[in-house]
């Protein structure tokens, strides 16, 4: 029976190492993609500052290609020779200074949007950058899982190789009942006790099974948790 125990222990040893392994492999995509959530947020944002600096410039070209408009309009009207009476030249005049006016408020607010699209391309060129460390975050944390899922899955099938030799070498009915603990139990069916205390639920074990624990005698489980028992160091 002790030697029972002792492969069961060993069983267990490799089962929770494989376990552990599966579950970092297994958690791998949703680290990336918590890990995504940053970077995606960092696009969203550059984004936003790009849309508003092809508005702004989109606002800029139309107010531009209204100077143009404006300065052929004056051209023509400077090159008029049909005005007979000085009523019409003094309107004609009033007409010239109107549209020149216009050109000058469109200027200045053409020179308050390149202001303005300074400030927006330093804010994008920030929000660049952003992106870009956001990203060489993710392709670092992406390389370094990578390597170290090739690692672990090296390292499980070896573990899975130790322990097919090891089942193979218990008697089926005792393997299917550390199996059946090993799914209800999630994942630890042998655990240690000490100090009359089971370390798989953490509730007091009788002293007198305690004792029985001891002696190696015969698998004992948990009257709690029912998982197997062996005593740990003391």
């Amino acid at each position: 029976m002790k030697e029972l125990l002792g492969k069961l222990i060993k069983l267990q040893e490799i089962d929770s190492h494989i376990l552990s392994k599966r579950r970092f492999i297994d958690k791998v995509p949703y680290r990336i993609l918590e890990k995504d959530l940053p970077l995606k947020q960092a696009q969203a944002e550059l984004e936003k500052m790009q849309q508003k600096n092809e508005a702004l410039n989109r606002k800029k070209r139309d107010q531009e290609k209204r100077v143009e408009e404006i300065s052929e309009k004056i051209k023509k009207m400077k090159a008029r020779t049909d005005l007979k009476t000085n009523k019409e030249y003094q309107a004609h005049l009033k007409e010239i200074e109107a549209s020149e006016k216009e050109i000058s408020d469109i200027e200045e607010a053409i020179l308050l949007m390149m202001d303005d699209f300074e400030a927006l391309s330093k804010v994008q060129k920030e929000k660049e950058a952003k992106v870009a460390l956001e990203r060489a975050n993710l392709d670092a944390m992406k390389k370094e899982l990578d390597q170290e899922v090739v690692l672990y899955e090296r390292e499980l099938s070896r573990k899975k190789e130790e322990r097919a030799v090891l089942v193979g070498s218990l008697d089926p009915a005792d393997y299917k009942f550390y199996m059946r603990l090993l799914e209800n139990c999630n994942g630890t069916a042998v655990v240690g006790a000490r100090d009359e205390v089971c370390s798989g639920c953490n509730m007091n074990i009788p002293p007198q099974l305690y004792a029985e624990i001891r002696k190696n005698e015969e698998l004992i489980t948990c009257p709690q948790c029912s998982r197997i028992l062996y005593i740990s160091d003391e």
